[in-house]
């Protein structure tokens, strides 16, 4: 039970009782109240209108007040007292048959002053345990003061009664409040709860159950949102997954060649030929593996956001002679021709090393995923390196995630670790340029844009 009022829904339920009290509260602090002064304030008001016109009507044969009284009396559904002053000191005697003694209401305040000072009064008085609403008026052409009086009895009862009945209403409705708030507050909870209960099977990895919230409130649109986390990280768990297999094939194959090699170095008498071939192709295992693990140190920065550029003037005209010259006898190799197409004098703002890494991946990728015959070109442009091949061109289904991490090609030409285009775009991203594909059956182009140099250096720089 302890469990069931500290969730979120009873909390909310309890708010909205809260709520409901205080303005309850509010209500009854003011209404009744306000509600008896103005039951009150309206008999004095009736009568203060009903004291003058009694005193102008006062005959003047006093032997014909009793039966005036009386009359008035019931007209005015008061006490109609009429007085007549004596002193000094002032003092109010009853004057006429009133049906009242003059030690009861001789020393009425309100009479006394209309009496003194020969104006209209009006207020309220208590005698005893009773409050009384009470106008008086001055006989006019007399010394008589007519006071007209009456019990403000029903009008206190009546707002005793819309007290009791503001509390029953305010109790029920209270009790009604508090069962409708806990109710919807637990069909909310219930739907929070079911939201963590996903949280914690995405948290588990397990991402194949959706999560589904058809409601257009802000729970509904927090349960899309995770919807949409459980997508991505369940791609980016199958890439991982990929990832694992393919670096520990790339890893494997060249750890398996150097161990085999060394085995046959170790055992084997062999001649000076054939273990300079051995040793040749030991350091082309060593240099795969050196550019996996630093393919991986570059991810690992980019992913902990420590990955680091340089930001000054590169001649982009000579980063891509450079790199056409590090991939030319790769291209001979596999039958492909790389040629180079740049203006000179080409300045952007970047990081040297980094452009270079960029060239040498897109130009890489070129080399290995097209077939022998490919004329591949490296072209400058002002703030522009591009690397356009004539091959089959990339399918539209892989153009779109070329630059994913650990994606490679479903071809027959899918080799790599996957990750190269992927840093190559958070590098040029992290330069201020960005980095893209266009591919059409019978060429694909990157295209490398960074920011131009806002000033040339001078020839003295640059000879230095």
């Amino acid at each position: 039970m302890s469990k069931a009022f500290s969730g979120v829904g009873a909390r909310l339920a309890l708010a909205l009782l809260v709520v409901l009290a205080g303005a309850w509260a509010l209500v009854y602090l003011i209404v009744v109240p306000s509600l008896e002064s103005r039951l009150v304030d309206a008999r004095v008001s009736a009568l203060a209108r009903a004291a003058p016109g009694i005193a102008r009507e006062l005959p003047a044969d006093r032997f014909r007040w009793p039966d005036f009284i009386e009359a008035a009396s019931a007209s005015a559904n008061a006490r109609v007292v009429v007085y007549d002053r004596v002193g000094p000191p002032s003092a109010l005697v009853v004057a006429g048959d009133s049906g009242v003694s003059s030690g009861e209401v001789q020393h009425d305040a309100i009479a006394l002053r209309a009496a003194e000072r020969r104006v209209e009064r009006a207020g309220t008085v208590t005698r005893g345990d009773e409050r009384f609403a009470e106008a008086a008026a001055p006989v006019p052409g007399s010394p008589s003061v007519v006071l007209v009086s009456s019990s403000v009895h029903e009008a206190e009862a009546t707002a005793r009664v819309a007290r009791e009945r503001l509390l029953l209403a305010g109790g029920l409705a209270l009790v009604v409040a508090l069962a409708v708030g806990y109710a919807a507050a637990w069909l909310f909870a219930r739907r929070l709860r079911r939201l963590e209960g996903a949280a914690e099977q995405i948290a588990a990895g397990r991402f194949d159950e959706p999560i589904t919230d058809s409601s257009g409130d802000e729970v509904g649109e927090l349960a899309r949102a995770l919807d949409r986390m459980r997508l991505r990280l369940a791609q980016l768990d199958h890439a991982r997954r990929e990832f694992i297999a393919n670096a520990s094939h790339e890893l494997r194959t060249p750890v398996f060649a150097l161990g085999g090699f060394l085995e046959l170095l170790r055992d084997e008498e062999l001649d000076d030929g054939t273990r300079r071939e051995f040793f040749a192709t030991m350091s082309e295992q060593v240099d795969r593996l050196a550019k996996l693990a630093t393919e991986l140190l570059d991810l690992s920065r980019v992913d902990a956001g420590r990955l680091q550029v340089g930001h000054e003037q590169v001649d982009l005209g000579e980063v891509a002679g450079t790199v056409v010259d590090e991939f030319t006898a790769l291209a001979v190799a596999g039958g492909r021709a790389l040629e180079l197409d740049a203006s000179e004098g080409v300045w952007v703002d970047g990081d040297e090393q980094r452009v270079l890494q960029i060239g040498r991946a897109l130009v890489e990728n070129a080399l290995v995923h097209t077939p022998e015959g490919t004329q591949v070109w490296v072209r400058v442009r002002t703030g522009l390196l591009e690397v356009e091949d004539d091959g089959p061109g990339i399918p539209p289904e892989d153009a779109d995630q070329v630059f994913e991490r650990f994606y490679r090609g479903g071809g027959p030409r899918a080799s790599g670790s996957g990750l190269g285009l992927a840093i190559a775009r958070e590098l040029a991203l992290a330069m201020g340029g960005t980095l893209e594909l266009v591919s059409r059956p019978g060429g694909t182009v990157f295209s490398l844009r960074l920011p131009v140099a806002t000033e040339a250096p001078t020839r003295d720089h640059v000879s230095a």
